[in-house]
């Protein structure tokens, strides 16, 4: 029988210090000052080796640094996060290794110490090219601030780039989004992900929403550009892997298809999820919180919720579907000891029926009409309905 341990897990690791809070982001975060960063590294760098020597694993094919702002930190303290994970990693198995950057926060110095360390892959945080506004959802940087740090990347020979924008911001034309796109496509980067904004509660964003005092695009101009968003990937080459992701072929992000293949991985950091033996698992978010535990060398764990075999199953269909190639069928098999046909024949024919879903007989995959209802088609792949 095989062992419920894998040997081979990637590694999300959190860093959650920020110079600026922006107004529509709910990921776990902190504002830098006054915040015990040296402190922060040492402790997480300790929960990694605790992790490790509980569950030791031969390979790690990915390792993803976010936050927060990981280039937030000076450079003595990215060199010793750094130093510190490739000592307790096994990096030779490491195949993508890639830390989060913001326009105008990367110098010469931190670019040395992300290349000392073997950092291959940067993805920035742009948003958009419109000055006005970047101002309006809190961001630092300007569009000047993304030109600069292209070139800085380009002359110190970082070419494995990819850059994240918002559409349907507050007050975003579909003629503002274009020109934002006609930007960014004009680097001719290997990858760039695209996302609608999502109004997440506890934001600055929500609350004015609700309180009348911004509006957003209408759902009909959110359609339109993530339609010309996907007609202008296609004609400069990029082809869609994922819903939200476009890459040159061979560029496609190996860390973010680990999600997508709903494989397991560690999170590190706090306020970070992993996913491993079948079990997610959440870290305590606030700073304090986090450090208290690591102070006595226990885990910083906050929740642990075993995945049982039904949302295992929908889960694989949930991630998998987002990515163009869909669900193998002959891995789902392996996986689940039974077959999707047998799980959701009825479903199938509804969806392929509707010209939301292809089916072949290896995958069984979103069609282009599909993609801007796949919430509605996800719902249809619940069992425990």
């Amino acid at each position: 029988m095989n062992q419920p341990t894998q040997l081979q897990r990637s590694a999300y690791i959190h860093i959650p210090f920020c110079e600026h809070i922006c107004f529509y982001c709910d990921f776990n975060k902190v504002f830098l000052e006054g915040q015990p960063v040296d402190e922060y590294v040492t402790r997480l760098l300790d929960e990694i080796s605790l992790t490790l020597a509980k569950q030791p694993i031969t390979a790690s094919p990915t390792i993803y640094i976010g936050g927060g702002t990981p280039t937030s930190l000076n450079e003595a303290q990215l060199d010793a996060l750094l130093s510190g994970v490739v000592s307790r990693f096994p990096m030779e198995t490491v195949k993508e290794f890639t830390i989060e950057a913001n326009p105008g926060d990367l110098t010469k110095g931190k670019l040395q110490v992300m290349k000392n360390y073997g950092i291959d892959r940067l993805s920035m945080g742009v948003q958009t090219f419109d000055d006005r506004l970047l101002k309006k959802i809190g961001r630092k940087h300007s569009a000047q601030d993304v030109y600069d740090t292209l070139a800085l990347l380009d002359k110190e020979g970082f070419h494995n780039i990819s850059i994240d924008l918002i559409y349907a911001l507050p007050g975003q034309t579909l003629e503002g989004f274009s020109d934002t796109l006609a930007q960014a496509l004009a680097f001719d980067l290997p990858h760039y992900s695209l996302y609608s904004l999502i109004l997440e509660n506890k934001t600055m964003f929500m609350n004015w929403v609700r309180q009348g005092r911004m509006e957003l695009p209408s759902q009909e101009v959110e359609v339109a550009m993530f339609e010309q968003t996907i007609e202008a990937m296609e004609k400069s080459g990029y082809h869609q892997y994922e819903i939200s992701n476009f890459a040159k072929p061979g560029f496609e992000s190996k860390h973010n298809l680990v999600y997508w293949n709903n494989e397991e991985y560690f999170g590190f950091g706090a306020g970070a999820s992993g996913y491993v033996d079948q079990t997610r698992y959440r870290n305590f978010g606030p700073i304090q919180h986090y450090l208290n535990p690591l102070r006595e060398q226990t885990l910083p764990i906050m929740e642990q919720e075993p995945i049982a075999r039904v949302n295992q199953i929908e889960e694989e269909l949930f991630l998998g579907l987002r990515k163009q190639t869909g669900v193998s069928k002959a891995h789902f098999e392996t996986k689940f000891s039974t077959t999707i046909d047998a799980l959701y024949r009825p479903v199938l024919d509804e969806l392929i029926a509707k010209g939301w879903l292809i089916e072949t007989k290896e995958a069984i995959a979103l069609t282009k009409a599909g993609m801007f209802v796949g919430n509605e088609v996800f719902e249809r792949f619940l069992l425990d309905k």
